[in-house]
């Protein structure tokens, strides 16, 4: 399809954030998007299991050691979700074509507003994840890179000659003979490659989270259609059942963007409670003894983790929320006059919000504001007793 203004004002930026690693849902899935796929999830490969052997031979400090783990955990989620998003790139195809059929036939001044609203937020979305991106990376670069020159320089004859790699791969690459020119190789792929990682997280859940701000904006506008319907004009019951064939559709649509997301979630809830806590130790720890520059990464790292949790517990608590207020549109609008042949249909449409579509991690937790709160108040527990544990 061709796109209109609504429709390149709402996904050109997830489009070119998503692009780079062949995860953008409308491309034409020829060799080439294959090769940017296969390259980007052979470079974080590499990249999870040099941490992993960084971890292994532990022959750096603790904090090396963190900024490993920390890539280590960040890397396999990265992996999981342009996997898990390849898998089932149908279903996110689906809901792409259908947000570009809806912004195509855009009939009312009131839909072009809420469907803008809606595209406005993914587009924050999208420059947030950008931002995370680049500052992350060279934030976590520079810092790892101070610590890795200064270990260099304290204990030259384990860690070799070389100083400051862009992420943890001293103890790997000192089993192998590194020139001045391979090591400048060698720091412009680690960071290529950091990037990739960062874009590859938040880029996913850019593409993922657009897109459900979009059923969300359709569930509003079905809503304000079911409040202001019209029962005075003709052809009463095909515009009722186009309303219900509507509603069915966007179910479909958010059942499918569920599907997609439940294993995903619960990787990242459980990566992001653990790193939210070590890297939060790591914090104080750098708090106390005014170490400015770790305190800084661990903040830029421990923020990226909260805003991942925010944008999930908020954006599927709001999916829930539209899901759910379906009914009570139903029912503050003139169903009394409607034929009866018609009112038994909204029997079902009741039915239907009583199970609202949910975004859920492994199918049993639910993402929604209550969960965030929950993680947020076990994470602050956790850190009061190895805060009171470090004073002792």
């Amino acid at each position: 399809m061709s796109w209109n203004a609504d429709t390149a004002y709402a996904m050109t930026l997830v489009k070119h954030l998503s692009a780079p690693i062949g995860s953008w849902p409308l491309q034409e899935y020829d060799k080439f998007a294959l090769l940017r796929y296969i390259l980007s999830s052979f470079g974080l490969s590499i990249v999870v299991i040099v941490q992993f052997l960084e971890l292994y031979y532990n022959c750096t400090s603790a904090y090396a050691n963190l900024d490993a783990l920390t890539l280590f955990a960040c890397g396999i989620l990265a992996l999981t979700k342009i996997i898990w998003f390849r898998i089932y790139a149908d279903n996110l195809t689906c809901n792409y074509s259908s947000a570009m059929n809806d912004y195509l036939t855009i009939d009312t001044e009131e839909k072009r507003i809420v469907m803008r609203d809606h595209a406005f937020w993914g587009r924050v979305i999208c420059i947030i994840a950008l931002l995370i991106a680049y500052v992350d990376s060279v934030i976590f670069i520079v810092g790892h890179a101070q610590i890795s020159s200064e270990e260099a320089k304290a204990n030259i004859s384990i860690l070799g000659h070389q100083a400051g790699y862009a992420i943890p791969s001293t103890c790997t690459l000192a089993h192998f003979h590194i020139t001045t020119s391979s090591y400048l190789v060698i720091f412009a792929l680690e960071y290529i490659y950091l990037v990739i990682m960062c874009i590859s997280n938040h880029g996913s859940d850019s593409v993922f989270l657009h897109i459900a701000l979009h059923v969300c904006g359709q569930l509003k506008i079905l809503k304000a259609n079911f409040m202001n319907f019209d029962v005075t004009s003709p052809k009463v019951n095909e515009r009722f059942t186009a309303l219900i064939l509507r509603h069915n559709h966007l179910i479909k649509m958010a059942r499918k963007l569920a599907e997609i997301i439940s294993f995903v979630l619960m990787v990242q809830l459980f990566i992001s409670s653990m790193l939210i806590i070590i890297v939060g130790f790591q914090f104080i720890i750098a708090l106390t003894t005014s170490d400015f520059g770790m305190m800084s990464k661990s903040f830029l790292v421990l923020s990226a983790f909260l805003v991942q949790l925010t944008l999930y517990s908020v954006v599927g608590d709001y999916l829930k929320t539209q899901m759910e207020e379906v009914a009570l549109s139903v029912y503050q609008s003139v169903w009394y006059d409607l034929p009866a042949k018609i009112t038994r249909n909204i029997v079902f449409i009741m039915m239907w919000t009583q199970f609202p579509i949910k975004l859920q991690a492994g199918n049993f937790v639910v993402v929604d504001l209550g969960t965030y709160m929950s993680i947020l108040k076990s994470s602050v527990s956790y850190l009061s007793v190895l805060r009171v544990m470090m004073e002792t």
